[in-house]
């Protein structure tokens, strides 16, 4: 009766654990734990080869996160943005914990920051710091800024990617971008591993997009555990997001506050007016609040409106009645990027900014010191 031999083999040492790949790029851990699984059933040649390619990719993916960590900005932080005052908290919840939800309030700096305290903490080195907005302007405007502050052009250290436009390196630590745009790359890159951080801003918008993309996240998380998503907002049910990914942790940030004093105008015309209907219309309106308050003192403007029509008609409205000098600018989704990026420009005299609510949280429109709004708001609903 012959009795099993077992044979000890110097090839044959243990390997590595399988998640023993952390310091290495997020886009190389999957196949480097499915080449370690591999070389258990490999014998022989097959093996040596096996091992070979294994241990080249592991050299080659760890140089490349050291090339990247020692190139790593050293972020600035202004002490004014009240975000930055609760900076070591948020950090400390994104060391530890895979997701972590940011309820800030606008003006609180949250969206330019969160990114720079990702990058204080050492995100960015395996992979890069993913962060969405709703809209194509926001994106673009947000990598400007970010760009600027970590004293570097768009493109280098922070890109953005939105429809028609890519203006992203391999260089780069930090990739502003549409929710559309990162939803359609989870069909070539399923497990999104070109990122090691995503921060998913302006939650509150509720869009299709962004309710597909948390239920995604919700399932990819259990299988990437050295992802991380950081999700923020202006106006949030923290709760119902907290619980969706299992109770996470939920941090308040305070916006920067400034005294408001708040006017109501009737559509119905004063006693007194010239005669004709009672009721103006909306651009009417608009006219006489922008005229009340260029009296009142200098200062741009900037007038809430439901939608691309009646911006145009406001705008037609407004340049004939007020002076050449004043400048009136639209901004709606459709406008191109060179149009739209005109209110960011310096400039001089007053400025009368009619906008769609992408200006209400996802952008901030600076010199703005009167707010008209018009009350209406086009909402989308099923019939």
């Amino acid at each position: 009766m012959m009795t099993p031999r077992t044979i000890l083999s110097p090839a044959l040492a243990p390997d590595p654990p399988a998640n023993d790949f952390a310091d290495c790029l997020a886009l190389d851990q999957r196949s480097l734990r499915a080449l370690t699984r591999d070389l258990r059933h490999c014998f022989g040649a097959k093996r040596d080869i096996r091992l070979a390619e294994r241990d080249s990719l592991l050299e080659k993916s760890r140089a490349a996160v050291v090339a990247r960590r020692a190139r790593l900005p050293k972020p600035v932080f202004a002490d004014e943005l009240p975000v930055n005052a609760r900076r070591a908290e948020i950090a400390e919840l994104i060391a530890r914990h895979q997701v972590v939800i940011v309820c800030g309030e606008t003006g609180s700096g949250k969206t330019t920051q969160i990114p720079k305290i990702c990058l204080e903490i050492g995100r960015g080195c395996a992979g890069l710091i993913g962060h969405t907005q709703p809209r194509r302007i926001a994106a673009r405007s947000t990598a400007a800024r970010i760009a600027q502050e970590l004293q570097s052009e768009v493109g280098r250290l922070v890109g953005y990617k939105i429809r028609f436009s890519d203006r992203t390196s391999p260089d780069a630590f930090i990739k502003l971008m549409t929710d559309g745009i990162l939803l359609a790359e989870t069909q070539g890159d399923p497990w999104l591993e070109q990122y090691d951080t995503l921060i998913i801003d302006e939650a509150h918008e509720r869009s299709l997009n962004i309710d597909f993309l948390l239920g995604y996240l919700k399932q990819l998380l259990a299988r990437r555990r050295d992802l991380k998503v950081i999700i923020t907002s202006a106006t949030i049910d923290a709760g119902r997001f907290a619980r969706h990914f299992d109770d996470a942790p939920v941090i308040e940030v305070s916006g920067r506050l400034h005294p408001v004093e708040i006017r109501y105008r009737p559509l119905q015309k004063a006693p007194g007016e010239e005669s004709g209907d009672d009721q103006r219309d909306l651009y009417e309106a608009i006219v006489d609040a922008c005229d009340e308050l260029h009296r009142a003192g200098a200062g741009d403007v900037l007038a809430f409106l439901p939608g691309e029509r009646e911006i145009r008609e406001a705008a037609e409205a407004l340049r004939k009645h007020h002076p050449p000098h004043t400048e009136i600018l639209p901004l709606f989704a459709r406008l191109s990027a060179e149009e739209q990026g005109r209110i960011f420009k310096p400039h001089v005299g007053r400025r009368i900014i009619l906008a769609t609510n992408v200006a209400e949280t996802s952008l901030t429109v600076p010199g703005i010191r009167y707010v008209v709004d018009s009350g209406l708001a086009r909402i989308k609903r099923y019939s």
